[in-house]
Protein backbone atom coordinates (compact mmCIF):
# COMPACT_ATOMS: atom_id res chain seq x y z
CA UNK A 1 0.00 0.00 0.00
CA UNK A 2 0.95 3.20 -0.98
CA UNK A 3 -0.23 6.76 1.32
CA UNK A 4 -0.31 9.92 -0.15
CA UNK A 5 -0.66 13.30 1.66
CA UNK A 6 -1.53 16.63 -0.03
CA UNK A 7 -0.52 20.04 1.09
CA UNK A 8 0.02 23.76 -0.24
CA UNK A 9 -3.40 24.63 -1.77
CA UNK A 10 -4.81 27.83 -0.96
CA UNK A 11 -6.66 30.70 -2.92
CA UNK A 12 -4.25 33.22 -5.06
CA UNK A 13 -5.07 35.74 -7.12
CA UNK A 14 -4.61 35.52 -11.12
CA UNK A 15 -0.97 35.71 -11.96
CA UNK A 16 0.31 34.75 -8.72
CA UNK A 17 2.10 30.95 -7.87
CA UNK A 18 1.46 28.10 -5.32
CA UNK A 19 3.70 25.03 -4.58
CA UNK A 20 1.78 21.80 -3.81
CA UNK A 21 4.06 19.20 -2.19
CA UNK A 22 2.69 14.96 -1.57
CA UNK A 23 4.41 13.42 0.61
CA UNK A 24 4.46 9.59 -0.17
CA UNK A 25 4.96 6.52 2.50
CA UNK A 26 4.59 2.78 1.82
CA UNK A 27 5.83 0.32 -0.60
CA UNK A 28 7.36 3.10 -2.59
CA UNK A 29 9.40 0.46 -4.57
CA UNK A 30 6.43 -0.74 -6.46
CA UNK A 31 6.00 3.16 -7.72
CA UNK A 32 7.17 3.78 -11.11
CA UNK A 33 5.94 7.42 -11.84
CA UNK A 34 4.02 10.06 -9.47
CA UNK A 35 1.96 13.41 -11.02
CA UNK A 36 -0.86 15.38 -10.15
CA UNK A 37 -4.69 15.52 -11.27
CA UNK A 38 -7.15 17.95 -11.14
CA UNK A 39 -10.99 18.23 -11.03
CA UNK A 40 -12.73 20.87 -11.24
CA UNK A 41 -16.37 20.87 -10.35
CA UNK A 42 -18.70 18.82 -12.91
CA UNK A 43 -15.47 18.20 -14.62
CA UNK A 44 -13.88 15.01 -15.17
CA UNK A 45 -10.58 14.27 -13.41
CA UNK A 46 -7.51 14.83 -15.86
CA UNK A 47 -3.77 14.66 -15.63
CA UNK A 48 -2.03 17.74 -15.12
CA UNK A 49 1.75 16.42 -14.79
CA UNK A 50 3.81 13.72 -13.98
CA UNK A 51 6.93 12.26 -13.67
CA UNK A 52 8.59 9.34 -13.66
CA UNK A 53 11.28 7.48 -12.58
CA UNK A 54 13.47 7.10 -14.92
CA UNK A 55 13.18 11.23 -15.36
CA UNK A 56 10.72 12.05 -17.99
CA UNK A 57 8.00 14.16 -17.68
CA UNK A 58 4.71 14.84 -19.34
CA UNK A 59 2.36 17.69 -18.97
CA UNK A 60 -1.46 18.95 -19.76
CA UNK A 61 -0.89 21.32 -22.82
CA UNK A 62 -3.18 24.17 -20.62
CA UNK A 63 -0.13 23.85 -18.16
CA UNK A 64 2.85 23.65 -19.86
CA UNK A 65 5.69 26.47 -19.50
CA UNK A 66 3.57 27.47 -16.33
CA UNK A 67 4.16 24.44 -13.89
CA UNK A 68 6.72 22.42 -12.87
CA UNK A 69 6.76 19.10 -11.64
CA UNK A 70 9.68 17.80 -9.27
CA UNK A 71 10.48 14.87 -7.18
CA UNK A 72 12.87 14.70 -3.98
CA UNK A 73 13.53 10.93 -4.01
CA UNK A 74 15.09 11.31 -0.50
CA UNK A 75 12.53 12.83 0.78
CA UNK A 76 9.63 11.00 -1.18
CA UNK A 77 7.75 13.94 -2.14
CA UNK A 78 6.45 15.42 -5.36
CA UNK A 79 5.75 19.16 -5.78
CA UNK A 80 3.95 21.05 -8.16
CA UNK A 81 5.25 24.74 -8.96
CA UNK A 82 2.31 26.37 -10.03
CA UNK A 83 3.07 30.05 -11.67
CA UNK A 84 0.89 32.55 -13.34
CA UNK A 85 -2.32 31.16 -12.32
CA UNK A 86 -4.81 31.52 -14.38
CA UNK A 87 -9.01 31.39 -13.02
CA UNK A 88 -9.14 28.04 -14.91
CA UNK A 89 -6.54 26.18 -12.74
CA UNK A 90 -9.43 26.48 -9.76
CA UNK A 91 -9.85 22.55 -9.00
CA UNK A 92 -9.27 20.27 -6.44
CA UNK A 93 -5.68 18.56 -7.23
CA UNK A 94 -4.71 15.16 -6.39
CA UNK A 95 -1.62 13.34 -6.02
CA UNK A 96 -1.31 9.79 -7.91
CA UNK A 97 1.34 7.12 -7.48
CA UNK A 98 1.43 4.62 -10.51
CA UNK A 99 2.44 1.39 -9.62
CA UNK A 100 4.33 -0.47 -11.79
CA UNK A 101 2.66 -3.55 -13.91
CA UNK A 102 4.77 -5.87 -12.43
CA UNK A 103 3.40 -5.40 -9.20
CA UNK A 104 -0.51 -5.11 -10.24
CA UNK A 105 -0.54 -1.16 -11.33
CA UNK A 106 -2.63 -0.26 -9.09
CA UNK A 107 -2.78 3.66 -8.81
CA UNK A 108 -2.97 5.77 -5.49
CA UNK A 109 -4.69 8.85 -4.79
CA UNK A 110 -4.09 11.07 -1.91
CA UNK A 111 -7.17 13.29 -0.74
CA UNK A 112 -7.13 16.22 -2.95
CA UNK A 113 -5.92 20.04 -2.12
CA UNK A 114 -8.12 22.56 -3.49
CA UNK A 115 -6.66 25.51 -5.20
CA UNK A 116 -8.73 28.18 -6.11
CA UNK A 117 -7.21 31.30 -8.31
CA UNK A 118 -9.75 34.87 -8.11
CA UNK A 119 -9.53 37.40 -11.10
Amino acid sequence: QVQLVESGGGLVQAGGSLRLSCAASGTLYKIVAMGWYRQAPGKQRELVASARNNGNTDYADSVRGRFTISRDKAKNTVYLQMNSLKPEDTAMYYCNAAEGLIYGGEDYWGKGTPVTVSS
